[in-house]
């Protein structure tokens, strides 16, 4: 496991892949603090982070379009499936790697709100709590794109089905207000991603959130996995 996300961290930043990514996310987070400094009030820090969620959304099917795609589409996924390593170890693997280039942009990202502290008074607590909730809705994202990336071996393909995911994701809300029916209506909103990221820039920590996302990261590594097992067999 530790070997395939050594490998896939190479991959990552041997290409223009990881600096495209961490690139323009920063390049965004920077945009919007800019706002904040103008406005010359630190509690607007809000609206950073409720626009970066789209973003940061859209961004991560980029990292992920690859992770299993490139090698099915190359033929190095025979090598990799006859390794003497489970193959949820390589999921894993692959799962760290991507996750850690999405993780490394978004510390980076607190830089400008430790800027902030020289020109304001942030609320440092709130500003932890959606780089956490980032960190989170992040995991469950990245192990959706691995999932879709093992489904084809064509990384636009995945990358198009990981979009396609994540904007549902993100206007399920809107469904879920349309519907008149309350208890599609409540599992809707259940499953919706914005909501629950919503709690913790609302400064709500709550547990039901967190075990959402992780339930979600692993069931869809779970399922890479099976997927992988089924082609190591065939």
């Amino acid at each position: 496991m530790g070997a395939v996300a050594k490998k896939e961290l190479r991959q990552y930043f041997h290409s223009p892949v990881a600096y495209v990514c961490i690139g323009v996310m920063l390049a965004l987070f920077g945009y919007f603090y800019t706002q904040v400094f103008i406005s010359g009030s630190s509690s607007n820090v809000s609206y950073v982070y409720s626009n970066m969620f789209m973003w940061c959304m859209l961004i991560i099917p980029v990292l992920t379009m690859r992770t299993l795609s490139e090698e099915r589409r190359s033929k190095t996924d025979q090598a990799l499936l006859t390794a003497p390593v489970s193959t949820i170890s390589i999921v894993v693997g692959k799962y760290i790697g991507a996750f850690a280039v999405y993780a490394i942009a978004m510390t980076l990202s607190l830089i400008p709100a430790v800027v902030l502290l020289f020109v304001g008074q942030p609320n440092m607590g709130l500003i932890f709590g959606y780089y956490l909730g980032a960190l989170f809705f992040g995991s469950a994202m990245t192990a959706i794109g691995i999932f879709i990336s093992s489904l084809t071996e064509n990384p636009i393909v995945a990358a198009i089905g990981s979009l396609g995911i994540a904007i549902a994701l993100m206007v399920i809300d809107s469904i879920a207000s349309a519907v008149n029916n309350s208890v599609l209506s409540k599992i809707v909103t259940w499953i919706s991603f914005s909501s629950r990221y919503q709690q913790f820039t609302s400064g709500i920590f709550d547990i039901s959130a967190v075990v959402f996302f992780v339930s979600i990261t692993a069931a869809l590594l779970f399922l890479t996995g099976r997927r992988l097992e089924s082609r190591r067999w065939h």
